[in-house]
């Protein structure tokens, strides 16, 4: 990811600004039991705050998005294996349903947006209210 985040920062220094979205996770805002090899999205935050600090002033805004259970294929397929089935991973859910990859894409279409102009370093969370 920093690489190719590298060669994206190069080209908006080239094109005078632009907007890059990080993908990380719930789990890189909160500690989840059983989960410490999925706790390298904190670094996707870090790495996204620190950038977006360095480069604020040159018009490139970073951030990232974290997604929560979404309904996707690897969801589908945990879900079986769970105790609890894909009923139990949505009883965990505050708001009683998986998210939308439409869910996700949107957030990251708004972060992309001149509406979301004045937001940079942010970890925006999508998730249902799972991490609050």
């Amino acid at each position: 990811m920093f690489l190719c985040a590298r060669a994206q920062i190069r080209q908006m220094q080239t094109q005078g600004g632009g907007a890059i979205v990080n993908v990380s996770s719930g789990a890189g805002v909160k500690g989840f039991k059983g989960q410490a090899a999925y706790a390298a999205k904190h670094g996707v935050i870090g790495f996204t705050r620190s950038a977006a600090l360095d480069h604020a002033a040159e018009g490139i805004r970073l951030n990232a998005v974290c997604p929560g259970i979404i309904d996707t294929e690897m969801i589908r397929r945990f879900g079986e294996s769970r105790p609890g089935g894909r009923e139990g991973l949505i009883a965990d859910e505050p708001v009683g349903r998986l998210g939308k990859v439409e869910e996700i894409a949107s957030a990251v279409l708004w972060l992309c947006s001149d509406d979301a102009a004045f937001t940079t370093g942010t970890a925006l969370v999508v998730d249902g209210g799972q991490t609050v």
